[in-house]
């Protein structure tokens, strides 16, 4: 592709800087009947503290004049409220089924999965575990921090951090096990700052508030604001407020409200800065929409300086500096970032990734180098220059990127010269897994698993489409065609080792494997069938098998023990009491099934991890997660899955047409709200895309508003998941009469501009 195609349609790469911070102000509507609790000055500039004490989950807002930093506040239950749990099934029953016994019955019948009992088919994340049985573990269920730190500090379930404790002021806070029944969340919706409602007897509740001082410059240390309030009959009876240490008279005294207040208000501030360029979007269901923003806050939080990658934080064995290097670290924030518009932050971690991590020989400075993982980095690479036209950036690396390439290439070449009739012949071999390094025998996972294939296959198609703006038209001619010849031969093969014996097929994750992996993981020793849940999912994020092929691989995992409550299953023996979520590689999966049009089990998946890959209120995401309260590791790819599954529900790209579909995953009651469903300058190869799309059931209409730039796609497909009961009866573009393909309208967009599409329905 021309250089200067890329600069036209895209984002030219001086235009990629973050926005400055300003002060998030809005009208203070119905903040101006709250009562005026405190007051301080910025500056000379008096404020207000205004704030509803009638419920744990009422506004505070920062007031100035008629203006105000708007506060809300929304909490989940931390402990279980449904009894009894699993849907009236036996957890024994859930975990040794080769079905997914939650899934189906959350999909019985039909019709869009209910978000109300997807959150109830099991106990929330952390909300069960003991912990003094957690071994060198340290009992956190949440964590702040700040960009410029270089470490985070946790939060524990009373809300206490490694440096103060709410329970100096408020002795009934002490300990864990008193507050197993309470309510968490996040102050503004998104913000990383942590919100615990602790009820108290008599009606009332202990308010607790955490946030890290993003004024701190301590290289390591994290600084933090505290507030600690015991509230009765709807106001507060007792306030304190607290920073970083417990007071030392008289040098050290808690600080006064004002500066809490003050901290409060920079927090909101710096934080707004920070997300500035993000894609608008609002949904009928907001709390999504914060799941994304919090989700891209705490990643520059765990990230060293906003960018140095870390995988996971606290739990030195996840956060320790071996992990630094680890690719799904890396191809998850940079897939994220770009999908929502983030270009900065996604070049800032490319960058960083490729001059700290990636040698000139295109290997990774990390143990245990993954297959498929440098596929999707060159495909990664395709997609941020399409999205942002900055050829300089690539460019800058493209010897990097012609060594990764070549990694894939003399993988297959290898696996050429095997003599024809070995399993492996043809297909590329090699880690799928990086913990495969860590065991005695490494070279039992040395082998050729489809997804290896599969990534090598998208990885060369997608860099040789975007090389002849940076390398030569030579190479990416090869690719081309090894690419090409690969997906044939992986196609093929993968048709001969399907088993059609089993109810659904079934298909192992390489050539020649003996048994189910359940059945080869249950022998208690050592399989090359290990980590099959990468396999998969990989497998079905690459896109290169045939609409036949990819369901059935989505049936054969939901089928034969592969998911849990809808979402990727962390692949273990069949036991007696867990069944587990995989968090953090799973999206792959979930993308598949939205391509499928297997809307339902996409929507599914999407709330499972909502609510079972991640903490209730203050959305700590694991990396695997079970689903009886146990407390689950947390790791940065999982936090940046639910972005991912949003921002594809609204607005999908096809990796192989020239084709965008819009709203293909919306949910039928975000239709039936009559509430608007809007996602604003969305990145995509074609330049920044605008939509909103609504249901008006009284004057029985759907529409959607498009703004395509200069060149869109040759195919807009837009859809409506109309409400059960309305039925798409006729269709204009522009006001003039369009075809209508079941609930689903096509526009040629290539010439870009503005569309109006409207569908009646019966």
């Amino acid at each position: 592709m021309d250089r200067r195609q890329f600069l036209a349609g895209g984002t030219a790469a001086a235009a990629i800087a973050p926005a400055a911070a300003t002060l998030p102000l809005r009208p203070i509507g119905a903040a101006a009947a709250l009562p005026v609790t405190d007051r301080f000055t910025v500056d000379g500039t008096a404020w207000q503290v205004r704030e509803d004490w009638s419920t744990r989950d009422g506004l505070l807002a920062l007031v100035r004049g008629d203006a105000a930093v708007l506060l809300p506040k929304r909490t989940e239950a931390m402990h279980a409220t449904v009894q009894p749990p699993y849907l009236g099934l036996e957890l024994k029953a859930i975990a040794m089924a080769d079905a997914d016994l939650l899934a189906d019955a959350l999909l019985a019948g039909g019709g869009d999965p209910d978000p109300a009992r997807v959150r109830d088919a099991a106990p929330p994340s952390g909300s069960r575990f003991e912990a003094d049985k957690l071994s060198a573990r340290l009992g956190w269920t949440s964590f702040v921090g700040t960009r410029q730190a270089g470490d985070t500090m946790p939060v524990f379930p009373n809300g206490r951090t490694r440096g103060y404790r709410p329970e100096h002021v408020f002795p009934a806070l002490e300990g864990d096990k008193g507050v197993v029944t309470r309510f968490e969340g996040l102050l503004g919706g998104w913000l990383p700052a942590v919100h615990k409602a602790i009820p108290i007897a008599e009606g009332g509740w202990y308010d607790l508030l955490v946030f890290a001082d993003v004024d701190a410059d301590d290289p390591l240390l994290v600084q933090t604001w505290h507030r600690t309030v015991r509230v009765e009959g709807g106001r507060p009876v007792e306030v304190h407020y607290g920073h970083s240490y417990a007071p030392f008279p008289p040098r050290r005294q808690n600080p006064d409200a004002a500066a809490f207040y003050r901290a409060l208000l920079r927090l909101a501030t710096v934080w707004q800065g920070e997300l500035a360029d993000l894609a608008p979007a609002a949904l009928p269901d907001p709390a999504l929409t914060d799941m994304v923003a919090h989700a891209f806050a705490k990643e520059i939080v765990v990230r060293p300086g906003g960018t140095y990658p870390k995988y996971g934080v606290v739990d030195r064995d996840y956060v320790g500096p071996e992990y630094d290097g680890f690719q799904d670290t890396f191809t998850s924030s940079v897939y994220a970032n770009l999908e929502w518009g983030r270009f900065a932050q996604a070049k800032a971690v490319f960058d960083q990734y490729f001059d700290a991590f990636v040698g000139a020989d295109g290997m990774v400075d990390m143990r245990g180098p993954e297959v498929a993982q440098f596929g999707l980095t060159l495909s990664l690479a395709a997609r941020y220059l399409r999205y942002t036209g900055d050829v300089a950036t690539i460019a800058r690396v493209k010897g990097k990127l012609a060594a990764t390439a070549q990694i894939l290439a003399e993988l297959h070449d290898a696996s050429l010269a095997l003599p024809a009739g070995e399993r492996g012949h043809g297909l590329l071999h090699g880690w799928s897994e990086s913990d495969a390094c860590l065991h005695p025998d490494p070279s039992l996972w040395w082998k050729p698993y489809w997804n290896n294939s599969a990534w090598a296959v998208r990885g060369w198609r997608d860099i040789a489409g975007v090389w002849p703006a940076i390398g030569t038209a030579g190479e990416a001619a090869d690719w081309s065609r090894r690419a090409d010849r690969l997906q044939a031969h992986l196609v093929r093969r993968i048709r001969q080792e399907v088993r059609r014996d089993l109810t659904p097929a079934y298909l192992g994750p390489l050539p020649g494997a003996e048994g189910t992996w359940r059945q080869a993981l249950a022998t208690g020793k050592r399989s090359e069938q290990g980590w099959s849940h990468r396999v998969y999912a990989e497998l079905l994020q690459a896109d290169v098998l045939p609409a036949d092929l990819a369901n059935l691989v989505a049936d054969c995992v939901r089928g034969h023990g592969g998911t849990c409550i809808g979402v990727t299953a962390n692949f273990a023996p069949a036991n007696d009491d867990h069944r587990d979520q995989l968090g953090f590689i799973s999206y792959g999966h979930a993308r598949a099934l939205l391509r499928l049009d297997r809307i339902e089990e996409y929507l599914l998946f999407l709330h499972s991890h909502r609510f079972h890959s991640h903490s209730r209120g203050s959305w700590v995401a694991g990396e695997v997660s079970g689903i009886t309260g146990d407390l689950p590791l947390f790791c940065i790819p999982a936090q940046l899955t639910v972005p991912l599954l949003v921002r594809w529900l609204m607005a999908i790209e096809d990796d192989e047409a020239d084709r965008l579909d819009l709203g293909r995953g919306i949910p039928r009651a975000w239709f039936a709200s009559g509430e608007a469903v809007t996602l604003n300058r969305a990145p995509t190869r074609w330049g920044r895309v605008d939509y909103t799309t609504r249901f008006d059931r009284a004057g029985r209409q759907a529409t959607a508003t498009i703004g395509f730039p200069a060149r869109g796609p040759r195919e807009a497909r837009v859809r409506f998941r109309l409400p059960e009961g309305a039925r798409p009866v006729s269709a204009t573009v522009n006001g003039r009469r369009a075809r209508l393909d079941s609930d689903t309208v096509v526009i040629d967009a290539r010439a870009g501009g503005r569309f109006e599409v409207s569908v009646r329905t019966s």
